[in-house]
């Protein structure tokens, strides 16, 4: 578990569907996703699946204990590289209230301090304003854009609807450097 100054980062728990169903049956949350929305029977299977896997990481707020969103942050092959992944997915309900960057500045430091990263990338869909924005916000820089590498949807006729696709990334010594230099500067952000 991890926790900020507002939230608390866990593993998923199965009772953990009902606030899951409350964000992933929303089509705006889940438009840039690889899925379409949850009803709540899937929202069940989903939340036992996510229990079961350690890249999902369920952000709730610590007043109230609700769930606010996830995120996925997972190491890539080869681990030698020692590269990881970092995704996000929040309640349409909190989005502008800086939660997404306090979590995900979490667990950049989890990554970097505790899981040993060389490297933390991030993948979005150039349409998708708010991730690249965020992904900006933690100091993240675009390496490549890159043009229709993957679609998650099809059209009614079958065909796919090709996307393209930025990509960020930190790698630890620029990390490292950036907070060394906001805890001299002694501020921190969340919007």
């Amino acid at each position: 578990m991890l926790e900020t100054e507002r939230l608390t980062l866990r593993r998923f728990a199965e009772d953990d569907w009902l606030d899951l169903y409350d964000y992933l049956s929303q089509e705006i949350v889940v438009k840039y996703e690889p899925y379409g929305v949850f009803d709540e029977e899937e929202c069940k299977h989903e939340a036992i699946r996510r229990s079961q896997e350690d890249a999902f990481w369920a952000v709730c707020l610590k007043e109230t204990k609700r769930l606010t969103g996830n995120i996925y942050f997972k190491q890539l092959e080869p681990k030698a590289f020692q590269t990881w992944e970092i995704g996000f997915v929040f309640n349409a309900v909190y989005q502008g209230k800086g939660y997404a960057t306090e979590a995900c500045e979490k667990i950049l430091e989890y990554g970097f301090k505790q899981a040993a990263a060389h490297r933390i990338i991030g993948n979005c869909n150039p349409e998708n304003t708010p991730s690249w924005k965020l992904m900006e916000r933690l100091q993240m820089r675009r390496e490549g854009h890159f043009r229709k590498p993957a679609f998650f949807k099809k059209s009614p006729d079958g065909k796919p609807l090709w996307h393209d696709a930025y990509q960020y990334s930190i790698i630890d010594e620029e990390y490292l450097a950036l907070k060394s230099n906001t805890i001299e500067a002694g501020f921190c952000k969340y919007t």
